[in-house]
């Protein structure tokens, strides 16, 4: 059975996607990757943190350039977005986690300069 995505997280997945729009630091390669990264969240059954694959999110996401992927990535772990858990082991892979399921006082908003 898969499992079913509540509308709480729904609504903080679309509250995330408005306060991206709203940084004018972001730009449309930063919304395409944090799209990608729900993909890859639904595709993990919703676990937090979840596995992820550079090449795979560059599919997903369109990024061609693997300079622009991390710099997007990095942007988006800076700004609070997500966490980023970077692996450099080619079969494990790297991990991310949506913030709002972490107990930390980091948030998106305090960090828009």
């Amino acid at each position: 059975m898969k499992p079913v995505l509540k509308t709480k997280e729904v609504a903080a997945y679309a509250e995330r996607v408005r306060q991206i729009g709203k940084n004018p630091q972001l730009l449309t390669t930063h919304v395409s990757l944090y799209n990608a990264l729900f993909v890859c969240w639904q595709q993990s059954g919703y676990n937090n943190p979840f596995p992820v694959s550079r090449r795979m999110l560059m599919s997903y996401s369109r990024i061609a350039s693997t300079a622009t992927y991390h710099k997007c990535i990095k942007e988006l772990e800076t700004f609070g977005y997500i966490w980023y858990y970077p692996s450099f082991h080619p079969i494990k892979g790297s991990l991310v986690e949506w913030p709002e399921d972490r107990h930390d006082n980091r948030s998106a908003d305090s960090m828009i300069a």
